[in-house]
């Protein structure tokens, strides 16, 4: 394998407000293999300061991908998206949308907003499971990611 986890440990950062998504989305992420240290964040405004590393989150790690929901409190996700892209020492982390939306426009925003790629979570957890295993295998064991510490 020549993924980041050949390497070390991956930082995943979890952008959800929904308390039923994080804990679906950790128990999957548990069930890997791989050794990862999950952050998670509520909203958008944490997400921006966990990546600039401002305030409390002055220790965090840069992640090595971002799971990011659209619809969050404070700052929404299609925000978050174009800031991180937007910045020169953000805009190399790979950023999965992962939300319940299918709207056509949110797809197409996303996108436009240099999304990595766009998921919409399955309501089943079997599925949902599934799911978070092939996107943390492509993203963190398949692919060469840059690493470019802040």
């Amino acid at each position: 394998m020549t993924g980041i986890n050949s390497i070390k440990p991956a930082n995943v950062l979890l952008v959800e407000d929904n308390e039923d998504d994080i804990e679906l989305t950790l128990e999957a992420l548990k069930e890997s293999k791989l050794h990862m240290k999950i952050h998670v964040v509520t909203d958008g405004i944490s997400a921006m300061a966990f990546l600039r590393r401002d305030g409390e989150h002055s220790d965090k790690p840069r992640p090595d991908l971002i799971f990011l929901d659209l619809n969050l409190p404070l700052m929404d996700g299609r925000e978050v998206l174009k800031q991180i892209k937007a910045d020169q020492n953000l805009a190399s982390i790979p950023v999965v949308v992962l939300t319940t939306s299918e709207d056509e426009e949110d797809i197409l925003k996303a996108y436009e907003l240099h999304a990595n790629c766009y998921v919409t979570k399955p309501v089943d957890f079997i599925k949902f499971s599934e799911l978070i295993k092939q996107i943390e295998g492509f993203w963190l064991q398949l692919v060469k990611l840059p690493h470019k510490g802040l």
